[in-house]
């Protein structure tokens, strides 16, 4: 009965009994066919009430918790828990998954919604940040993610009248989003005083931005906008769950048990209390409702569904009932009728009616049950409680017949015997109790043998035994009824049991995985009659075995749908059914046992089956007779392609070495070498692990692949091209339909795929993050858009792509076992098959998933190739075995044997197919393998005289094969290209060694030829003229590693791994003497120069031998190595051997005796040696690169004209260097084109080749040597140098300070002052003298003796009605961001308008008007700013700004793109930027844009911005990027400039391809810092440097330098596409000659310079633009000048401060006019009507703070050295000055009498000096004992007192002007200010936020009117709030656009206009009060 085998039979899920309704809400729907669709553990149901009949949906593996019906209301979309959890969208009707979005949240899907159209769908996670996703699903595409929330989200929803709207709610808050671009930007929503911040449960979407919310207390909030307008007061008794709009109006349910209905507007209509109904309950708790017409559904918490009929709304109907939360493990079925007792933690036991599949009977028990029997008559019904207690019912009317409790712990199994005498009950408690059931249940026996709690009982059919299984895994023997162990196994052997429900037993061995020891089993039940066992686990799944199942690891079949454990599982009483339970998910399925059937029938299964199949895989395979595995097969299987060090760590690995080498790359490095290398012929092809990667191109080239090239060779001229786009090997190669496109996938740990065009060998599209390990198989689909690839990594993923875009569409893990071959039906797309080990399966696309079958045939092949047939459904297969499997759809018809051995490779032809299998045939088959029509055998008779080489046996196993151009091209494993003719003979093309290393290699002395020898046995000699053939092989007995030739070339040696070696004729390559010595490989060999009479012999054990050719004998031994002999070189004179070891020795021995010679390192330089290959020593200390931990330099080679080494390395890279070598880390030419370690490297005798052997990818390269100046520039050639080179790429300041900012975003900012103390709102505040008398400060009692309280403020528009202010609208900006940003002024319509940045607002000034208008909906400073110059796009602009972490939230740097004429925003771009984005540019069809990040990586990226799409991205550079641009024709190329750093981009697909600029074109050219670029026609690209020069490039090679373009650096160029001219900007002194700004011919040969007239010393050009016959220049000054070209003349358009921040901000006292001071040693004069600057005054020193007084004719400025000047305002002359004080001034004040002048400073002091006294300002008094420094002051109104604001947040008023304190509170509260300045004081308190730990409000200013007060803080943002507000936290309006720390903030006279001052920005902002209506 060994049987390994499944069972035949088979389960089908029939009947779910539950509803999930616990920690699930709005999860029942009614779908469009009137069904109910719900979701019960990790099932969705639909269930259709008038048929009541279910079907179900299977596709999930674990609890499903989510639920959204799409508005057409077929499809639904289910979410689940898991680590990996996904989201399925399936068809109600058919139960078909129809896609699958995975791959974005963790932990699981907590809500899910479909908009209004059904296209997008919305689901929330529930990991820590609640991410929020957005999916295109049908696509399966992620189109917006964002963090939602810190909290829970319960519910989302979209708006249903407003597109791209969205709304989420949960705990203790909602969110109103919005999504744009690829941004989801949310907004709270505010509570106010309308209703408590609570948390909303549920929400629903009606008009007019109306959204109706469920709250926990049982109101409905109504929302407009983000504002809560009104309340519903009670709606329900407590938390809202679930509310449902629908045509009619709204659904309600709650936790109360009611439902209400609402109609459209939120009027009540009706309540429906299903409490109260004949089917309710106490505690009826409503969890989803669903209003269709007159039906309404309701789930509740308790599992229950009811129907209710509106207009009958007393009787709703129970659809559907389950037991309720709690764990469920007590399951008994009737011994007689179709019955199932359940009892459970919540209490019940419950009857099932399995042929009704309905509820009959329920009935609360006091305690929890936890097991349940029935006895054998069916009348009693035994229960098992938790509390150790046990009853029996009789089964007839749920009466009590006892209850009995004995034990303490909880019973977990009772049986009956089956004679009905005795009840056996097993606790926790360890013991099993018997009972007589007659006797009244009196207690009979006890059975103690068990250490712990008793899990499984059986009793004996004669009920004389009963066995027992405990929780340590024992099984027990007992005799009944006494209870006495039975401990003697012979009196057992004859016993029957009545029924097996052990998990532990010889019978039940082989449910238990091999190796394991684990106890997840819960529950197993035999049925007898049938010979099966069903049993259930931990991990929800149910299996079914054969019974008895003696041997472990049994196969089975497996059923899903249980999410989590199943707690038992029992046959029916006559075995149609089985009925498991789960403990988690607390349901009851109800499994119909499918008997055997007969195979004819299985190809008709009804569709419900095969999903369920697929669900229920065989496991691992369905027979125990696997065949042998073919070696060849066995082997492959087994390779592994996982690399210690890829070539994507080296940058990484490079960055961990640079420190060390900063002290190297001082010194001066050795130059390349002039000449360079070019790959000319390759001798190889990958036959020995790949399959079916040789195909024909369109013009009959043959395109193949071998290490890390793709090959086009042509037969003709016999010449080869090569792709060299990949780093590593290649595994696989895809030919698109029309064969000019190739895909190859490469190993790699994110490995790509590239598909490159075979004609100029250029990369169209480079895919790639999605395959680890590497790719292994490739197909296009047949229309050429779809491109099919599998990875090696564990789960053999499968993606399909659309590969032009370079998009993923789906994705799935294909299968444990290697997948071999994977194709694309030709006449469906969307299906595909994948064949591999033991394996053929089908798949079709679902979404973003792929959904997959396994072909179902009799025992399971390996399968090695597949071919579709003529029709769709048609499918050929080759086997492991040799056959051809021929199927239909995915069900076996027949098969037919094809070759003797494995099938490798087929290939589908018009009218058949063509085969090739190992056993070296070639079949040709007609179109349905009825008939082989002719074979071919591969042989060396009927090779072709044209061949290029010879056949190394007869019959080699084929593995690719190919037709076309009335041929076979065959490929073998031995690395031969066949080509076969259709009439028999057979050229040979191409061919190269076998699987093995290579590692000997050695060039004739004086002809073109070379030697090789590898590990694959075979000695081979090549001819390196045009021939590229093959000249002689020879087999030997065992692999090798070196060769020589002799000095005449007659003889050749060659060393074997067992420590022999031969001399064989050189010609003939027949033995001429061979010796076996030593033991270990011989590593080396080399004749002696001259007469070639030695011959040196190296090997692994340590020794050299020397022998003497001539007499055959050995005559020395060099010892003395500690190590492995690596290399070998004789020096001229033969006498001189030089000898490194693998522990990097260097030595020296005498020849012929091997005596060890010391020769210092001076000397060895000396010597001439006859070859050099040794890699140490001075001379060559320069080879060994930066990583040499990784990576070995395994040969070298000096060229006969000593001037070139050439190394090869483990990293598949072949070097050249100039020699000597001397110094470290020399500068080289790097090749790549070997995929891991070059084993050798040799020259031509004649320098004119160079020879190469890669060990593991079997080529032999031969590279061409160019002498320098014959070279045109190739893509081949090299990259320069492993480190860049250390000198510094020059020094400016302006770049330093630029590339040393740190932007912060606002959120995050710090105090601008250094304050201390404790904030006002956290001060603990002394109740004044007049409160603790009760008197209540601001109430007057109705008649006062005393004076009435004067008015806070003096009020200066005493005549006019006062009114408040109710809004600030910005009108005026004065700056302009040039000191830190590029390249952002810019023309608009045609001239007409400008547009640049300051802070965060995009500004567009009218050049007519003056006007000017703003982008407001930057969230933080803006850093960069571009204009699309496509005409399809007028008036687009992208702006960049400043971000935190790139996590997708609000504050993740983001670029905005919107119309500049009407503010509208077109998309915003979250990126992944952290930090910021420093530069945008638009591609030339306008649709793409490139931003650049301030990451650490500095990353690029390129987006689809009208979509929102991010197309690529790749890290930059190691520092900073400055600028990268489009090239203006194209959207592909683009060039990025930076820190030492210039690189010329490619976008292929959605990869990002980059090639370093090469200086070595260009004498003594260097990298130095770039900061700008430019284009020309021809691949022509111009960047500007930190020197002043400008580097012209073509291509990626620098052609030429502009020296000199200007002094200093060149910071900004502009292309001009109209005619081509090139206007640059840069930092220099103005000159007669010379100016920064210049305007350049096409070429940057000629140029013209401007002057800018701006007075300063240096001028400083950041941005540049030209427009019809204007250039527009922005500078690091803050102005924007717009030059004639004609006449130079220069017109500034805009002012600014050009260093911040400014401090001082003064308002005229009757005119619209304004000061400002700041920083940069100015003060300026603004104008608001005319929206300009006045004038200006260069102190010379940074000037602090400035204020008028009160006539407005004299103005006082405060200066940071703490002197002070008064100017009039009449002539700006100076009325008088004075240094007090030797720090900076703070603050200072006209007295409102002008009398007194106040000057506060920092140092804690304010002086007063008397005007009337004359200019001579002698200080006349002063304020001391101040705490800290001085920050704002105030005059009374009478001139008698000053307040004070301090840097201790402490306010003081003092006297005037004797400057003593004044501390008597009543009196302070009656003085009346003339100003209040003031950010302290109890009136203020309201200004200071929650949120000001960290930052301040730093200024303040009251109106006029003494209304409002305006405050700017820290954070950037001004306030608006009423005057005075006393309470903490007033309400307040916010107004945004100033970077961090706002300085001063001022009314303008009158309150028509509020002026804010930046620090960080030294900007100017003006807004406009708008004033309440009368």
């Amino acid at each position: 009965m060994a049987d390994r085998t499944a069972p035949n039979c088979h389960l089908r899920l029939e009947w779910v009994y539950g509803y999930r309704g616990h920690q699930c809400r709005n999860n029942l729907y009614y779908t469009a066919a009137k069904e109910i669709v719900y979701f019960v553990a990790g099932v969705g149901v639909v269930y259709n009430a008038r048929e009541h009949k279910q079907k179900f949906y299977l596709g999930h593996n674990d609890d499903i918790i989510s639920l959204a019906l799409h508005p057409e209301r077929v499809l639904v979309a289910t979410g689940q828990v898991g680590k990996e959890p996904y989201i399925c969208v399936w068809d109600s009707y058919t139960t078909q998954s129809v896609s699958i979005l995975k791959d974005m949240h963790t932990h699981g899907i907590a809500c899910l919604a479909f908009d209004l159209e059904g296209q997008c769908l919305v689901s929330v996670g529930l990991d820590a940040k609640n991410t929020i996703c957005v999916w295109d699903w049908r696509k399966g595409k992620v189109l917006a993610a964002a963090p939602g929330h810190t909290d829970r989200i319960f519910d989302i929803s979209w708006d249903l009248y407003q597109p791209s709207k969205l709304v989420s709610c949960g705990v203790k808050h909602i969110k109103f989003w919005s999504l744009c671009g690829n941004a989801l930007t949310p907004k709270r929503g505010v509570f106010g005083k309308t209703g408590d911040l609570q948390t909303i449960l549920c929400l629903a979407c009606a008009r007019d931005e109306v959204t109706y919310s469920g709250a926990l207390n049982g109101d409905i909030y109504v929302w407009k906008g983000i504002n809560l307008i009104r309340t519903v007061q009670g709606a329900h008794g407590s938390g809202i769950f679930s509310m449902n709009a629908c045509e009619e109006g709204f659904a309600t349910g709650g936790r109360d048990g009611c439902i209400r209905l609402w109609d459209l507007n939120f009027k009540p209509i009706t309540v429906i209390d299903l409490k109260e109904t004949d089917q309710g309950y106490k505690g009826l708790s409503v969890r989803s409702v669903c209003w269709r017409g007159d039906h309404i559904l309701v789930g509740t918490q308790d599992s229950e569904i009811f129907e209710v009929v509106v207009h009958d709304r007393t009787k709703p109907f129970l659809i559907m009932q389950g037991h309720c939360e709690g764990e469920l493990w007590a399951l008994a079925v009737h011994p007689t009728k179709p019955l199932a007792m359940t009892g459970s933690d919540d209490r019940s036991v419950r009857i099932w009616s399995l042929i009704d599949h309905a509820l009959i009977a329920r009935c609360n028990m006091e305690e929890p049950i936890r097991c349940a029997a029935v006895s054998t008559d069916g009348i009693h019904l035994g229960l098992g409680m938790k509390d150790g207690s046990f009853t029996v019912l009789r089964v007839r009317d749920m009466t009590e017949v006892v209850h009995i409790k004995d034990r303490k712990e909880a019973i977990h199994e009772l049986k009956y015997s089956p004679d009905g005498a005795h009840l056996a009950v097993g606790s926790n408690d360890s013991s099993v109790d018997i009972y007589g059931v007659v006797q009244r249940y009196k207690k009979v026996g006890e059975c103690v043998g068990s250490t712990s709690f008793i899990t499984h009982m059986d009793w004996s059919t004669d009920s004389k035994y009963l066995q027992t299984n405990d929780g340590t895994g024992k099984r027990l023997f007992y005799r009944m009824p006494s209870g006495k162990e039975v401990t003697n196994r012979e009196e057992l052997k004859m016993v029957q049991w009545a029924s097996w429900t052990c998990v532990i037993g010889a019978e039940v061995n082989g449910i238990w995985p091999k190796y394991t020891d684990i106890n997840d089993i819960n529950s197993v039940d035999a049925n007898f009659s049938n010979q099966v066992l069903v049993t259930a686990d931990d991990y929800g799944l149910v299996k079914l075995f054969r019974y008895p199942c003696v041997r472990k690891g049994a196969k089975f079949k497996k059923y899903l749908g249980h999410s989590a454990h199943i707690t038992n599982a029992r046959w029916s009483h006559d075995y149609q059914w089985v009925i498991t339970i789960g403990g988690a998910d607390h349901s009851v399925f109800q499994w119909k046992f499918v008997q055997e059937k007969k195979t004819k029938e299985t190809v008709h299964i009804a569709p419900q089956e095969t999903l369920a199949d697929s669900n229920s895989e065989e496991s691992d395979s369905d027979q125990s007779d696997v065949p042998e595995m073919d070696s060849e097969i066995e082997q492959e299987t087994q390779l592994t392609y996982r690399r210690q060090v890829y070539k994507e760590d080296l940058p990484q690995l490079k960055e961990q070495c640079k420190e060390k080498h900063r002290a190297m790359a001082t010194k001066k490095r050795e130059r390349p070498p002039a000449s360079g290398v070019r790959l000319h012929f390759i001798h190889g092809y990958r036959g020995y692990d790949c399959r079916s990667n040789l195909f024909y191109t369109q013009t009959g080239e043959i395109v193949y692949h071998v290490a890390a090239l793709g090959i086009v060779y042509n037969r003709q001229q016999n010449t080869q091209r090569f792709y060299l786009g990949h780093d590593d090997d290649i595994l696989c190669l895809a030919i698109h339909p029309l064969k000019d496109y190739v895909a190859t996938g490469q190993v790699g740990r994110e490995s790509s795929i590239h598909i490159w065009e075979t004609e100029l060998l250029k990369p169209m599209s480079v895919l790639k993050g999605f395959h680890q390990v590497g790719v292994c198989a490739l197909d296009f689909s047949a229309d050429g858009k779809r491109l099919a690839s599998v990875g090696l990594d564990d789960n053999h993923t499968i993606v399909l792509w659309d590969w032009r875009k370079g998009e993923k569409l789906s994705a799935i893990r294909g299968s444990k076992d290697k997948i071999f071959v994977v194709k694309i039906n030709p006449y469906m797309p969307d299906k595909l098959i994948t064949a591999g080990v033991k394996h053929m399966r089908f798949w079709h696309k679902a979404g973003g998933g792929l959904i997959g079958k396994k072909g179902s045939m009799g025992k399971t092949e390996t399968m090695m190739c597949a071919v579709y047939g003529w029709t769709e459904e048609m499918v050929f297969s080759g086997t492991c075995t040799g056959d051809i499997c021929i199927w239909r759809d995915m069900f076996l018809l027949k098969t037919v044997k094809g070759h003797d051995g494995p099938v490798f490779s087929m290939h589908a032809l018009e009218k058949g197919f063509v085969t090739g299998g190992k056993d070296g045939m070639v079949a040709l088959w007609d179109d349905t393998f009825e008939r082989c029509l002719k074979t071919y055998a591969i042989k060396r008779a009927v090779l072709a005289p044209g061949s290029k080489g010879l056949l190394l046996e007869d019959n080699p196993s084929i593995r690719a094969i190919s037709l076309g151009h009335g041929h076979i091209l065959v490929g073998t494993k031995n690395g031969e290209i066949l080509e076969v003719d259709k009439s028999g003979p057979i050229t040979l093309l191409v061919q190269g060694h076998m699987e093995g290393e290579v590692w000997g290699l050695a060039t004739h002395p004086h002809l073109p030829l070379c030697a090789t020898v590898s590990d694959d046995r075979t000695l081979r000699i090549w001819d390196l003229s045009p021939s590229h053939c093959m000249l002689a092989v020879r087999k030997l007995k065992k692999g090798g590693r070196c060769c020589c030739f002799s000095p005449d070339g007659k003889g050749l040696a060659v060393g074997l791994n067992d420590g022999s070696f031969l001399i064989v004729n050189a010609d003939t390559l027949e033995d001429l003497v061979s010796f076996h010595h030593r033991k270990d490989v011989i590593s080396d060999i080399r004749f002696s120069p001259g007469a070639g009479k030695y011959l040196a012999v190296a090997s692994g054990d340590s020794f050299v031998d020397i022998y003497n050719v001539m007499s055959s004998k050995r005559v020395g031994v060099c010892k003395g190595s500690l190590n492995y002999i690596t290399h070998l070189d004789w020096d001229k004179r033969g006498k001189l051997l030089q000898v490194n070891t693998s522990a990097k020795e260097q030595l020296f021995f005498e020849a012929p005796r091997g005596k060890r010679q010391t020769i210092p390192a001076l000397e060895v330089e000396k010597i001439d040696w006859t070859t050099w290959t040794c890699v140490l020593g001075t001379s060559v200390e320069g080879i060994w690169p930066v990583v040499s931990e990784v990576s070995e330099v395994t040969s070298a080679c000096l060229s006969n004209d000593r001037k070139v080494l050439a190394t090869g390395d483990d990293l598949g890279y072949i070097k050249l260097f100039r020699y000597p070598v001397k110094g470290k880390y020399a500068k080289f030419k790097r090749y790549v084109a070997h995929s891991t370690h070059v084993t050798n490297v040799r020259w031509t005798h004649d320098d004119a080749l160079l020879a190469s052997v890669g060990g593991a990818d079997t080529c032999l390269m031969i590279w061409n040597h160019e002498a320098e100046g014959c070279r045109e520039m190739r893509q081949c050639d090299s990259e320069e140098s492993d480190i860049e080179s250390e000198d510094d790429g020059g020094y400016d300041s302006d770049v330093t300070r630029e590339n040393e900012i740190v932007y912060i975003i606002k959120a995050l900012s710090t105090n601008v002052r250094p304050m201390s103390g404790i904030k006002p709102h956290m001060q603990h505040k002394e109740p004044s003298v007049d409160e603790r008398q009760g008197v209540v400060r601001n109430f007057r009692p109705p008649v006062s003796r005393a004076l009435p309280i004067p008015e806070k403020l003096q009020t200066n528009n005493v005549g006019k009605k006062k009114r408040p202010i109710e809004d600030l609208v910005l009108e005026l900006v004065f700056g302009y961001r040039g000191n830190d940003c590029r390249n952002n002024v810019h023309y608009l319509n045609e001239g007409a308008d400008i547009i640049y940045h300051t802070a965060s607002v995009g500004i567009v000034l009218n050049l007519t008007t003056a006007c000017q208008s703003f982008y407001v909906e930057h969230s933080d400073d803006i850093l960069c700013l571009t204009i699309n110059q496509h005409p399809k796009f007028p008036n687009v602009v992208a702006t960049g700004q400043v971000g935190d972490t790139g996590d997708m939230s609000a504050t993740s740097p983001s670029i905005h793109v919107w119309d500049a004429m009407t503010k509208q925003t077109l998309s915003v771009l979250r990126s992944y930027h952290s930090r910021g984005v420093c530069s945008v540019s638009f591609s030339a069809t306008g649709k793409l844009l490139l931003s650049v990040g301030l990451d650490p990586e500095h990353t690029l990226t390129v987006w689809k911005w009208q979509e929102g799409a991010k197309v690529a991205s790749r890290s930059g550079h190691t520092q900073r990027i400055f600028v990268a641009e489009f090239r203006p024709d194209s959207d592909t190329q683009f060039v990025s400039v930076g820190i030492k750093h210039v690189r010329f981009w490619t976008l292929a697909g959605r990869a990002l391809l980059s090639k370093k600029g090469v200086l070595s074109a260009v004498e003594d050219a260097r990298m130095q810092t770039m900061l700008s670029v430019a284009f020309g026609a021809n691949n022509l690209t111009f960047t500007g440097t930190i020197s002043g020069d400008v580097c012209v490039w073509k291509e990626h090679i620098l052609v030429r330098i502009v020296a000199k373009a200007h002094t200093g650096p060149v910071f900004t160029m502009y292309t001009t596409l109209r005619d081509g001219l090139i206007v640059t900007g840069g930092k220099e002194r103005p000159s007669k000659e010379g100016g920064a700004l210049k305007l350049w011919d096409q070429e940057l040969k000629r140029c013209r310079a401007f002057r800018l007239e701006t007075g300063q010393i240096i001028d400083c050009v950041r941005s540049v633009c030209r427009g019809k016959g204007k250039i527009l220049v922005g500078t690091r000054n803050a102005e924007i000048i717009e030059v004639g070209e004609k006449n130079a003349a220069c017109n500034i358009l805009v002012n600014g401060h050009m260093d911040g921040p400014i401090w001082g901000l003064g308002t005229h006292p009757t005119r619209d006019v304004f000061l400002s001071a700041a920083e940069d040693g100015t003060v300026r004069l603004w104008d608001i009507p005319e929206r300009k600057m006045l004038n200006k005054v260069n102190l010379g020193h940074p000037a602090r703070t400035v204020s008028y007084s009160p006539e407005g004719d004299m103005v006082a400025i405060g200066m940071k050295n703490g002197e002070f000047i008064i100017l009039l305002v009449t002539s700006l002359k100076i009325w008088g000055k004075k240094r007090d004080r030797r720090s900076a001034i703070q603050d200072i004040r006209f007295s409102p009498n002008s009398r007194y002048l106040a000057v506060g400073s920092s140092e804690n002091a304010v002086d007063f000096y008397d005007l009337t006294l004359g200019p001579q300002l002698n200080r006349i008094n002063c304020c001391r004992d101040i705490p800290s420094f001085v920050m704002q002051m105030d005059f009374s109104a009478d001139s008698c007192y000053v307040q004070l604001s301090t840097g201790a947040y402490k306010r003081l008023v003092h006297e005037v002007p004797s400057g003593k304190q004044v501390t008597e509170q009543a009196l302070i509260d009656r003085i009346t200010w003339a100003t209040w300045t003031s950010v302290l004081g109890d009136e203020v308190l309201g200004i200071w936020s929650r949120n000001t730990d960290k930052a301040d409000v730093t200024c303040a200013c009251v109106s006029h009117s003494s209304l409002n007060i305006v405050t700017g803080d820290d954070f950037g943002m001004v306030k608006l709030l009423d005057f005075p507000c006393p309470e903490k936290f007033a309400k307040h309006k916010r107004f945004l656009g100033h970077s961090p720390h706002v300085t001063n903030i001022r009314f303008s006279y009158g309150d028509r206009f509020v002026i804010s001052a930046g620090g960080d920005d030294r900007s100017l902002f003006v807004w406009r009060c708008v004033h309440a209506p009368h």
